[in-house]
């Protein structure tokens, strides 16, 4: 039985320069990405928010739409703004929608397990919701995903994960399942021995990011990029108040939220080993002919031959770019290159991972081999971002018990997309007084000290 258990290592800062993504390169127009980059921090600020990423964009925006002033509210970014995680994925907004349930029933109980896949779908509707409501030029585009089980190991799992979360009362009215040539058909994968087929979307992450800072900062919120964080200590002259320390100068706050994802435990150190990060990559790809045009993939998919050996397939409706996700568990690589997943710098990326990833999409669409493209196709940029892996696979929400005044909202496993848009939203709840009930959140996804103890101890079998 696989078991996780922390490491204790304390994660420093993200690293100064780190490399820039696809979605960083489309995006160098944006009017406040080095925003006050070397303006003198506030001396006091109601709210504090550590990260501009998703997470602490949209802590922000519900903060601000619960009645908090924009004025009282400043956000302290390291990098650039957004330049974590939120834009360095893989465009996917794909929620689980019964896969991992065998292994979150393991970790969490059977009730649990059935709140975070039902938690995921929500998700999806929200984020569709919102960017509708709102006009959010973010390259949404919501469809369907597959779930290309490329080996029958791999169909046995699904399967399995299937009829225990169908017999344990999770619905699964949305979920085709196709199989032998019928799943070939529909996926157009020629080596699928099987596939699950539900809804799901893409979407350009740091347009979404910009756009919710956006509101934000011309609302009144003040935000400051390349000023990170260093320390968060009571304050000399108020016990009940949080000096947030920066290289220009320390904000006395009542409040912080960190929204800090992989590198919480460098604020938060009794969360080292719980909260560790590890460094995802992916690539964009310009498709031959055969995938362009009106031959585009309509559908999302992760090519699977295990539960934590798959790749993520994302081809953009807005230009027909093909966004390759790789896997941080892969048999193919060597040794070296899978040690290089456990780190926090994302200046550079990995030849042999990237050169995988591009293999395996040329196995399951043969017209990607690179013997086929004309000048112009195949791979165009490859970029890495750092993840925050927790130790029972769910994300960390809510008050910090021993700490009060401070919150939470990070931990997102690399599948912040299908959880942030319910996780800030209930943070700020809580933030505002609201109960737990109130955000509607899996018991689960709660910060207590319970939780905290019980990790400290290890914890058998993770989705990711």
């Amino acid at each position: 039985m696989e078991y996780s258990q922390p490491s204790g290592k304390a994660t420093g800062l993200p690293v100064p320069e780190p490399c820039v993504s696809f979605w960083q390169q489309t995006t160098r127009s944006f009017p406040y990405l080095n925003v006050n980059k070397d303006e003198p921090v506030p001396a006091e600020s109601k709210y504090v928010i550590i990260g501009s990423g998703i997470s602490g964009a949209l802590t922000t925006y519900e903060l601000i739409q619960g009645g908090v002033p924009p004025e009282d509210i400043v956000i302290f970014e390291a990098r650039e703004a957004a330049s974590g995680a939120s834009s360095r994925n893989a465009g996917h907004v794909r929620p689980d929608a019964f896969r991992g349930f065998q292994v979150y029933k393991q970790v969490h109980g059977e009730d649990q397990a059935l709140k975070i896949i039902a938690n995921e779908r929500l998700v999806f509707e929200r984020i569709d919701e919102f960017v509708k409501e709102h006009g959010v030029q973010c390259d949404f585009n919501p469809a369907t995903t597959f779930d290309v089980c490329l080996t029958q190991e791999f169909a046995d799992f699904n399967a399995k994960s299937f009829r225990e979360y169908q017999a344990a009362g999770g619905d699964v009215s949305h979920v085709k399942f196709y199989e032998g040539e019928e799943a070939r058909r529909a996926t157009r994968v020629e080596k699928a021995v099987a596939a699950y087929e539900w809804p799901a979307g893409s979407s350009h992450p740091a347009k979404l990011a910009q756009w919710l800072l956006t509101q934000s900062v011309e609302k009144g919120v003040r935000l400051f990029t390349h000023c990170p964080a260093t320390s968060v200590a009571k304050s000399a002259s108020d016990p009940t108040l949080w000096d947030v320390a920066t290289p220009r100068g320390t904000t006395r706050a009542a409040t912080v939220v960190h929204c800090t994802n992989a590198f919480a435990s460098h604020l938060l150190p009794q969360l080292s080993g719980i909260v560790t990060p590890n460094r995802a990559q992916a690539s964009a790809f310009v498709p031959p002919a055969a995938l362009s045009g009106s031959a585009m993939l309509r559908s999302t998919m992760s090519l699977r031959h295990t539960l934590k050996h798959f790749y993520s397939v994302a081809q953009r409706a807005a230009d027909g770019i093909v966004v390759l996700g790789a896997p941080r568990s892969n048999p193919n690589v060597s040794a070296a290159a899978i040690e290089e997943v456990l780190s926090s710098e994302d200046t550079a990326f990995n030849d042999e991972v990237r050169d995988d990833a591009v293999a395996n999409l040329e196995a399951c669409f043969p017209a990607c081999e690179k013997g086929r493209l004309r000048h112009g196709e195949g791979l165009l940029h490859t970029w890495t971002g750092i993840i925050g892996m927790t130790t029972d696979s769910v994300p960390l929400v809510g008050k910090i018990e021993s700490l009060p005044g401070q919150w939470i909202c990070a931990g997102f496993n690399g599948h912040g997309m299908a959880r942030i848009f319910t996780c800030a939203p209930g943070v700020a709840k809580l933030i505002l007084g609201g109960s737990w009930a109130d955000t509607g959140l899996p018991e689960c996804f709660e910060m207590t000290e319970q939780r905290l103890s019980k990790l400290k101890q290890g914890v058998s079998g993770s989705v990711f």
